[in-house]
């Protein structure tokens, strides 16, 4: 008998692929034929993870025994998460209500795992972090997208919800403040507005927090000051720079708990040993992170201020994170070929739209300033002699 075709699933042909991978296979295959590539398509920082994360973790290594933990993660880890809260936001969390999870990626699945039924439909933002809508599709939920733009400072707005939930009923909103790609962030009191129709219309919030420390001007607020019922989710990956570790967390609200420990157990056992113990010595490295931070300040002053000059004028200056959502209509309306020719003719790699809003991202293009002050002055300069 012939074989069996191996033909994926429908639900694995509903993923849509991660444009800024592909980006950036396409510019490491360009370096590796001796091409001069300046990498500005992933948002990943340049910087290691702290030297204290680092020496905790290489003690743990010296040991010789690195195992399992409890499912939602080392106790130690969970208080001090509960504690940065306190610290941070002066928001009461008990470190119960914590799960340390394998990166955000994970606190996404459990999340909406834990939440929803199969077909429920969750607002996200157009533009927004492009798995929301894979990670949705793969778990036959509805990702609904709701379409922001500059006038709204790319951030949902709750009269949004009401018009899309009047539609078709939602069961759920995920926010992201400081957001990607715009590095736009809500203010408290937009936060609380949206939290406060989730609470009229019965939805269950979930605020992604990951870009929280990497604000400029005034730091940001857990959609926990506006609603104690929110899940957030956070990770180490983006002010920590510990992205290689994946290691994240969520907080959930009290009765959520046990079905997160329940799902964890059969996904994963538990977050990586190695990556907790480094993780937890990480919240005593804040000298070292701000150092990391007030590169990227330098790196996004000179954007803002160069990118006109060099043909790219028209964004919205970002709050946090390390982008610029940069309207490329006036070149173009196919962000891809457009990137494809930045990376091919000038050697800069960089997001199309289309990654992060499948309806209007082709006139627009995401640069990640998560690297080095070279990189973003080359990058103009290369920018200078091309859109001239």
């Amino acid at each position: 008998m012939p074989p069996i075709p191996s033909l994926p699933s429908r639900r694995a042909e509903r993923v849509a692929p991660f444009l800024a991978m592909d980006v950036l296979a396409a510019a490491k295959a360009k370096a590796r034929q001796g091409g001069d590539v300046v990498h500005m398509e992933v948002g990943q920082p340049s910087a290691p993870a702290p030297r204290l994360a680092r020496q905790a973790a290489m003690r743990l290594l010296e040991s010789g025994r690195i195992g399992y933990t409890e499912a939602l993660g080392m106790p130690s880890l969970r208080e001090r998460i509960a504690r940065h809260y306190r610290d941070a936001y002066g928001v009461a969390v008990e470190p119960g209500q914590v799960a340390v999870t394998t990166g955000s990626s994970a606190g996404f699945v459990l999340a909406f795992l834990a939440l929803f039924e199969p077909g429920d439909r969750v607002a996200i933002a157009n533009p927004g972090y492009p798995a929301y809508r894979s990670v949705l599709d793969a778990l036959d939920l509805v990702p609904v997208g709701i379409n922001t733009g500059p006038e709204t400072g790319w951030v949902m707005t709750p009269d949004a919800i009401a018009r899309a939930h009047a539609q078709a009923p939602l069961a759920g909103v995920l926010a992201m403040s400081p957001a990607n790609p715009s590095g736009t962030m809500m203010t408290p009191q937009a936060i609380s507005a949206l939290a406060g129709i989730c609470r009229e219309l019965g939805l269950r919030f979930i605020s992604d927090e990951i870009y929280h420390g990497l604000t400029y001007g005034v730091p940001a607020a857990t959609a926990l000051s506006a609603d104690p019922g929110a899940v957030i989710v956070n990770s180490f990956s983006k002010y920590y720079c510990m992205t290689g570790w994946r290691i994240g967390w969520l907080v959930v609200p009290p009765g959520l708990e046990r079905a997160v420990e329940r799902l964890t157990q059969n996904l994963y056992i538990s977050a990586p040993h190695l990556s907790q113990v480094a993780a937890e010595a990480a919240f005593e490295a804040t000298d070292e992170l701000e150092a990391v931070k007030a590169g990227y300040v330098a790196n996004r002053d000179l954007l803002l201020n160069e990118l006109p000059a060099a043909g790219l004028p028209d964004f919205l200056p970002p709050d946090g994170a390390f982008y610029v959502y940069c309207d490329i209509g006036r070149y173009t309306n196919d962000a891809m070929d457009f990137s494809r020719r930045l990376l091919a003719e000038t050697g800069i790699a960089a997001t199309p739209g289309l990654d992060f809003d499948p309806e209007r991202g082709n006139r627009y293009l995401r640069l990640s300033y998560a690297g080095s002050l070279h990189d973003c002055r080359e990058t103009v300069g290369r920018l200078k002699s091309w859109l001239r």
